[in-house]
């Protein structure tokens, strides 16, 4: 599981001095089992406890994260999308939104948002977009929605007259019901008609031991998770019109040949697309 605003958020203070290394934070665990080098040993710690849990959580993971390769590109190249919202970010893991849509248009624009410090430092000094593109970033948490909406870098960026590209990805599963669907909504309410949303949203339909145990781990680390079946992942996207083919695990969204021999059981996400009418 994954996802780059799992804590509780603030905008007090630099980015510095708001790191906190006693507790593990789900991006620094999800950098930590990626191989990456941004992360703390209690991060660690946590990370090698789930895949004890788990094994199958490596691949979990860089399935979510190639979901949102494939949904940004079809949003840019297939759908004409210029402009996207990327809620719950993560630490930067190459190639990142801006990179998949600016090779499709080096003009597309892209708003950062996410509430961990080290993931903000990282972000500015490492997220740079194309010259005729643009990139910012939102200090900010998903439970505050209007945060997000109404900062100077969503206002300068993101034109409401034109669609946007909502990607809400690995993050879900953190924020409980019934802030959840609200908080969905409240992000797509001011989006023009034409836009889309991709998300991916965390279950335990395929592997429910392994999966529930790693949700387990991560309650212990102050990260409690809300898993969803089917039906209720889907219901997210009421009133929307689901992309082909709709809301199915990340690997068989529209899948390359990197998904060739993905084993179901090792993938605790549904992913989809949709456009809003």
């Amino acid at each position: 599981m994954h996802g780059g605003s799992g804590g509780s958020g603030g905008t007090g203070g630099g980015a510095g001095d708001r790191i906190d290394t006693s507790t593990a934070h789900s991006a620094r665990v999800y950098d930590y089992i990626l191989g990456g080098k941004d992360h703390y040993a209690v991060d660690a710690e946590a990370g090698d406890k789930m895949c004890e849990h788990w094994p199958a959580l490596p691949v979990h993971m860089l399935e979510n994260r190639r979901f949102m390769h494939r949904a940004g590109h079809y949003l840019a190249e297939e759908q004409g999308i210029r402009q996207f919202l990327d809620i719950g970010t993560g630490l930067p893991t190459a190639p990142n939104l801006h990179e998949v849509a600016q090779r499709v248009a080096a003009d597309a624009h892209v708003v950062y948002v996410d509430n961990d410090p080290i993931v903000l430092a990282h972000a500015r000094a490492l997220l740079q977009g194309t010259r005729e593109g643009a990139t910012a970033y939102v200090d900010a948490d998903m439970h505050d929605p209007d945060a997000i909406l109404d900062s100077p870098e969503f206002r300068e960026l993101i034109d409401l007259g034109e669609p946007v590209g909502l990607m809400v990805i690995g993050i879900l599963h953190f924020i409980l019901p019934p802030d959840d669907g609200l908080l969905v909504r409240r992000l797509l309410e001011p989006l023009p008609s034409g836009s889309f949303l991709a998300m991916t949203i965390g279950t335990a339909d395929f592997a429910p031991g392994e999966v529930g145990r790693v949700a387990e781990e991560y309650a212990q680390q102050g990260m409690p998770m809300a898993l969803r079946d089917r039906a209720t992942a889907t219901s997210f996207f009421d009133g929307m019109d689901l992309v082909d083919p709709g809301v199915t695990q990340v690997h068989k969204w529209r899948p390359g040949p990197e998904q060739d021999g993905v084993d179901d059981r090792a993938i605790a996400m549904y992913g989809a697309v949709a456009r809003k009418p």
